[in-house]
């Protein structure tokens, strides 16, 4: 089961301190050496310190440790919905950072991070995505790219959701779910769904679903949906019961899955997989119910080819409802 992110509120000076402290907190978790806890720390910094300079309402960064890498990962994300850059490029000369920052720019977080990426446009805000991994190790390549955000309500020291991939040759399989209400009681629903998840053997989503459905019925409940891509046969494959939405975005429209209702652990009244027709170029994007429905990816222009993490981070800053745990998470083929 993935982690889900610690979010620290950027508004005034002295919070950049608290999201370098919340870094090296990560990169302890993810076994970093003190050389590369410092280096998390000063991208953390630098990343907080332009959200105070660049943007008037200021912005978030989110946190999250990555143990399930071989070396151990942090990863870093800033956003804002301030003036956005109208010069992506210029940002990263170094010493493009206003009066004040560490002067690093875009170009040496770059450099300090094992993975960057960033998205602006004018009068939306932008975001800004680093990863750093112990010894700089490289990720091992993988035929899908797979990445997500995994928000608490504000408030709440539990996740309500939880998210997971599985990925078997050609063949990946993504699940989101979302335990009934917030806080620790839905956290325990939501991770046993998930381990069930990671540890079983299954047929096909519908299989999964309804091991999941009898495997949690201890807990208060849960909503989950399931994607199988089948490159083979040309197909996306989708099982979900409750509200957890699965969107198939290609370029000029986009699909649905559907999900049956009902309540996993206690009542459904049916579990049925629905085919659908994959491509190479589709961006799959699942999220729980703390994400509006009313967000398309052919309104942010050359947003569907950033990083995963940077689309999802675009989502959950546009069109998180602000009132419940939020899970957005994004796939595509490498």
């Amino acid at each position: 089961m993935n982690s889900f992110h610690s979010v620290i509120p950027i508004r005034e000076a002295s919070q950049p301190f608290a999201a370098r402290n919340a870094a090296r907190e990560a990169a302890d978790l993810a076994s970093f050496g003190e050389e590369d806890s410092y280096r998390a720390g000063l991208v953390a910094t630098e990343l907080a310190t332009n959200l105070v300079r660049h943007t008037a309402l200021g912005g978030e960064v989110l946190v999250r440790t990555n143990a399930r890498t071989p070396a151990g990962e942090v990863e870093l994300i800033a956003i804002d919905r301030g003036p956005g850059m109208t010069d992506v490029d210029a940002c990263f000369a170094d010493g493009a950072s206003s009066a004040g920052t560490l002067g690093l720019g875009l170009g040496a977080v770059s450099r300090l991070a094992d993975e960057f990426d960033v998205h602006s446009e004018p009068g939306r805000g932008t975001v800004v995505l680093a990863r750093l991994r112990a010894a700089r190790q490289s990720r091992p390549p993988h035929v899908y790219h797979w990445s997500g955000i995994s928000v608490p309500v504000s408030g709440e020291t539990h996740c309500g959701d939880a998210w997971d991939v599985r990925c078997e040759g050609d063949r990946a399989v993504v699940m989101v779910v979302d335990g009934l209400g917030h806080g620790l009681h839905a956290s325990t629903a939501a991770t046993c769904a998930a381990r069930i998840f990671g540890e079983q053997t299954y047929a096909g989503p519908g299989d999964m679903l309804q091991r999941i459905h009898a495997g949690i019925a201890h807990t208060r409940g849960a909503a989950a949906t399931i994607v199988e891509i089948r490159p083979d046969d040309g197909a996306a494959v989708v099982a979900g019961v409750g509200n957890v939405c699965a969107v198939l975005s290609a370029f000029g429209g986009s699909r649905s899955g559907v999900s049956l209702p009902g309540i996993l652990g206690h009542q459904i009244r049916q579990v049925r997989e629905y085919s659908y027709t994959w491509d190479p170029a589709t961006v799959v994007v699942l999220h729980s119910d703390g994400l509006t429905m009313r967000w398309s990816l052919d309104a942010y222009p050359g947003l569907r080819t950033r990083h995963p993490s940077v689309i999802a981070a675009v989502l959950y800053r546009d069109f998180s409802r602000g009132r419940d745990d939020v899970t957005v998470v994004v796939g595509r083929k490498s």
